[in-house]
């Protein structure tokens, strides 16, 4: 260690207790975090590129500081899709720290792992009370029927009012309108259960109509609207 001028001609003054880092909650435990493998929980992070056309959010469960699981979803960029697919490959396995500094591919995605990473290193996990922590596999519960990500897509203007394209229950193929126009219920398609029934032997046609849902006061709608037609 090499020391300044200045530095070595100061006297010593003693340093007083040291009790270490605060104690974070872990998995159910009090755990004090000198390094990474102290590091446990299950958490997320949301990331944004420098331009902001595309935004990622990263779920990884970690234990004794390596990742097991990870799931990455993205939304607003074509490319973002395949860096999401290379990182998903690269994650699992490595350290917590070796993540943080491993390029990502997308600025976005680099921004949810370093966001994820804070929530870890403050304790601030969705796991932090549970004892022993979330199975390896939790990941998935995020995502709703057929293991697709949750997405809400609703476009709107001055001029024609709003679209509801896709909420949390699936794909939205009709709006439901009362005598003066407003939105009053939608009808929707639960895409990934219909692509699960498909896959499992039903005829496309039946597999549409048995996934087919509504909401709000749909049946009492003066007219109904395709969102992406009308």
């Amino acid at each position: 260690m090499t020391y300044s001028n200045e530095v070595e001609q100061m006297c010593v003054v003693k340093k007083g207790p040291h009790h270490g880092p605060a104690p974070i909650p872990e998995e159910g435990k009090w755990v004090k975090s000198y390094q990474i493998s102290d590091i446990s929980g299950f958490s997320h992070g949301i990331g944004w590129c420098a331009p902001q056309q595309g935004c990622c959010k990263i779920s990884i469960n970690i234990k004794e500081g390596i990742v097991e699981e990870a799931l990455v979803e993205t939304i607003g960029c074509s490319g973002m899709t395949h860096s999401a697919a290379m990182a998903a490959e690269i994650l699992p396995g490595k350290t917590l720290l070796e993540c943080l500094n491993t390029d990502l591919v997308c600025d976005a995605i680099n921004v949810a792992m370093r966001e994820v990473f804070k929530q870890l290193a403050y304790g601030r996990s969705q796991s932090a009370f549970s004892e022993g922590g979330l199975v390896v596999g939790a990941a998935l519960e995020d995502l709703g029927k057929g293991l697709r990500s949750q997405v809400g897509t609703m476009f709107s203007t001055k001029y024609k009012g709003v679209r509801y394209m896709e909420m949390a229950e699936g794909y939205v193929t009709r709006m439901a309108l009362d005598e003066e126009g407003e939105v009053i219920g939608y009808e929707f398609v639960k895409l990934g259960k219909m692509l699960e029934d498909i896959r499992h032997g039903a005829t496309p046609n039946d597999a549409y109509k048995a996934n087919i849902g509504s909401y709000g006061r749909f049946a009492n709608a003066a007219k109904y609207i395709d969102p992406r037609e009308e």
